[in-house]
């Protein structure tokens, strides 16, 4: 039976957190080498965020932490960087590649789950997910953004860059997405409607970008927690 949504066109992530967990702590020593085709746009989704200095920010799902890295060098020594990720191998990497740089002062890592925010309301200016929300089961897509809306201050910024299903889907993106349901463990990242999901959760859009991601399709989208 098909995991196509009926109603949507979103293909549905089969894999369990836990399975998640485990797969992306297992390959965290090796994901830069499988990821490598992020980084075009995960620097581009970083420049529309434009983190600012003495801010707080916040990445949800920092894989192997070049966006934390790049986001606390932008804060500087006044501002702070948090994440979460799911994976305990990433929170390990990342944190090494912190220490390494002399930034672990201004970063505060946690391992957990985006539907679950472990954060108080209000206190972030800026929010960033580089390709994890597109690996968030569909239903659970409004319960991440909508933490990410409560955790962010009034007129605070979010940042998402992932696959996505606008326009017309050609060959590479049907063919991507019934590999995704032969192998939902190792490919659980699926095309969805970034700007569409975060004006359903209440922000507001204030910049949109497609991209092409290898002939699939994808979506920056930068938006706003009303004032």
């Amino acid at each position: 039976m098909s995991t196509m949504e009926k109603t949507t066109g979103i293909c549905r992530v089969q894999r369990s957190k836990a399975q998640a967990q485990a797969n992306y702590t297992r390959i965290s020593p090796l994901y830069d080498l499988f990821g490598a085709f992020e980084e075009k746009y995960r620097i581009e989704g970083l420049q529309v965020l434009n983190a600012r200095e003495g801010e707080r920010i916040l990445e949800v799902g920092f894989g192997t932490g070049h966006a934390i890295l790049t986001l606390a060098k932008a804060v500087g020594e006044k501002g702070e960087v948090y994440g979460i990720d799911i994976s305990e191998g990433m929170c390990s990497t990342t944190w090494h590649r912190i220490r390494k740089a002399g930034l672990t002062k201004r970063v505060k890592l946690r391992c957990g789950d985006a539907a679950q925010l472990p954060y108080k309301g209000n206190k972030f200016d800026a929010l960033f997910m580089s390709f994890t929300l597109d690996l968030i089961d569909t239903p659970e897509i409004p319960m991440v953004l909508g933490e990410c809306l409560r955790v962010l201050r009034k007129g605070g910024r979010i940042c998402v860059v992932a696959m996505s299903k606008r326009g017309k889907s050609g060959f590479m993106t049907r063919l991507y997405e019934i590999l995704h349901e032969m192998m939902p463990t190792f490919i659980d990242c699926r095309p969805i409607y970034a700007a569409q999901s975060l004006k359903d959760a209440g922000f507001l859009v204030t910049e949109h970008r497609d991209i092409s991601i290898w002939g699939l399709g994808g979506e920056i989208v930068l938006a706003q927690k009303p004032k």
